[in-house]
């Protein structure tokens, strides 16, 4: 099957090299993304697939630039009243798809919501958190009280999807999936919704801002890197995303395609069992029986395992330099980014060493799991770092599996050793909270925490930090608190990608370095070029 797709993205560079691709018409825009949609409802699931057609049919109370940068959405302006209130001023004049009118309420009900949505594979819920009380001060003010001075309400807002009250009521996410509840006030209406396969949408003429160029947009999931690709050059689709990187430099040649780029906030990276004291699902000795005690609770072990990969050859080989090697969460310029945390050099031979000191000597047997169908050679880094940890003596087997399958099975902790991603917000209190804080439902922290990390120490820093209303002292926090975590390797960066888009010539993009995927960042070139 895999030669059958090679050979129909061979045929399909042919026929884009013999000649122009059947004409589109401007008013429809067709469009393929790598990632399944998992839900419509916009608070059941933190995953950057999910919050791109979110973005289309949703509003959030503070928007972000392509940079991330916030910006005003359906709020025009905020302010912290007091050091623990802070108030939103609400856009007047907006409506919902179904012409019901925007107003404080519905956020009121929005931030009540988003903590109680059942089955929440990663909760919105570590936004909403801090509020202890809301005060609605007219139909477009609302007041929103924290325990103590809180600086990061308004990013906390860039995530939350405004939600219609009346509509949304007692509606549950199978609602928002069968498309009967997909309401907001974004600039796309649903119309319909074919679960893994494609989205239809229309554009909302009453659109309160900047008004898509594209009247119909076919939002389709080819999660195949190569059946992608090809589609683009067939002509299929206009537009696609996580262009694969073995597609790069034949795209970067061809006349009748265009690449939109930009470094990304998503990190790549591995994830340990710290669960479990005792044994490990898929750690064993060398004769295949199960260790008593989990090796990746030792330190020493997660630093060897860390000191084995080669990110540099992995960044040249696999990604074929459409990354950057990372030790931490951000690339440079970006808000609590840690000058002096690179990615560590590989060192096999001190690998091998603190392996010996931790009393595994002889080393032991692993499986490293990881999704084939999510992340830019997902199952191919999985390999390669599989190799690498082979040469220190942990053997290693490699299973990759279907997004959905495994994403579910992390989420259960089912693993003892995975690759995932993260795409951030740039603030290091965001990834932090999600993916470093102890998992703590009711606190909504560590709600992608899928190794269940914890370390006391580390959640007192994120606290300090998250108090901290001053710029620069925040940011001083944030990159302590990183630094400790990555010396405790509470998990294992391997690299930040960099995020590619393939559309045929006469379309204009504006990347994000949030990855998102949306209609309303592409234009017909003369558009673009004319705002």
């Amino acid at each position: 099957m895999k030669s059958m797709v090679r050979a129909a993205v061979a045929a399909a560079f042919a026929v884009a090299a013999a000649g122009p691709a059947a004409a589109q018409t401007a008013p429809a825009l067709t469009m393929a993304v790598a990632a399944p949609v998992t839900s419509l409802d916009p608070h059941y699931h933190q995953l950057s697939p999910n919050n791109a057609v979110a973005d289309m049919i949703f509003d959030r109370l503070v928007g972000t630039d392509a940079q991330s940068r916030p910006i005003p959405g359906l709020a025009t302006e905020w302010r912290a009243v007091e050091p623990n209130v802070w108030e939103f001023k609400l856009r007047p004049g907006v409506r919902f798809h179904n012409g019901n009118e925007f107003t404080a309420e519905d956020v009121a009900f929005t931030l009540e919501r988003v903590p109680n949505v059942p089955n929440s594979p990663s909760s919105f819920a570590i936004f909403t958190r801090p509020i202890r009380a809301m005060e609605i001060v007219d139909s477009h003010t609302i007041r929103m009280r924290t325990e103590g001075p809180y600086p990061l309400m308004p990013l906390d807002m860039t995530s939350i999807r405004v939600l219609d009250k009346e509509t949304h009521q007692g509606a549950a996410t199978e609602d928002f999936n069968s498309g009967r509840v997909a309401v907001g006030t974004g600039p796309y209406r649903m119309v319909t919704h074919r679960n893994g396969d494609r989205i239809e949408f229309e554009r909302n003429d009453a659109y309160w801002g900047d008004k898509p160029a594209y009247a119909r947009v076919t939002y389709r999931m080819i999660t195949n890197d190569a059946s992608r690709t090809a589609a683009l050059l067939a002509g299929d689709v206009d537009f696609i995303d996580q262009v694969a990187t073995s597609d790069v430099a034949k795209l970067r040649n061809e006349q009748r395609v265009a690449l939109s780029e930009v470094t990304g906030l998503r990190i790549i990276y591995l994830s340990l069992d710290h669960l479990r004291a005792d044994a490990s699902p898929f750690v064993t000795d060398n004769d295949g029986k199960p260790i008593a005690r989990n090796p990746l609770k030792d330190v020493r072990v997660r630093r060897a395992l860390s000191l084995a990969i080669d990110r540099p050859a992995i960044v040249e080989r696999v990604m074929e330099g459409v990354a950057t090697p990372a030790g931490q969460f951000f690339p440079p310029g970006v808000f609590s980014y840690v000058p002096e945390l690179p990615a560590p050099k590989p060192d096999p031979e001190a690998a091998r060493r603190l392996l010996a000191e931790a009393g595994f000597p002889q080393g032991f047997r692993l499986t490293l799991h990881g999704p084939n169908d999510r992340y830019i050679n997902d199952s191919r880094i999985i390999q390669a770092v599989g190799q690498m940890w082979t040469r220190i003596g942990v053997r290693t087997a490699i299973e990759a599996q279907p997004w959905s399958t495994f994403v579910a099975r992390a989420g259960r902790q089912e693993f003892s050793a995975f690759l995932i991603g993260w795409g951030s917000n740039p603030e290091g209190s965001h990834p932090l909270r999600n993916l470093i804080a102890t998992w703590d439902r009711e606190r909504g922290w560590g709600a992608s925490n899928r190794g269940r990390y914890s370390n006391p120490e580390i959640d007192r820093m994120i606290e300090a930090a998250m108090g901290e209303l001053d710029d620069a002292k925040r940011e001083k926090l944030l990159q302590d608190t990183q630094r400790r975590a990555f010396e405790d390797v509470a998990i294992i960066p391997l690299h930040i990608q960099t995020n590619i888009w393939a559309m045929r010539r006469g379309i204009q993009h504006t990347a994000r370095n949030d990855e998102l995927t949306r209609a309303q960042d592409v234009r017909p070139a003369a558009a673009a070029a004319a705002r």
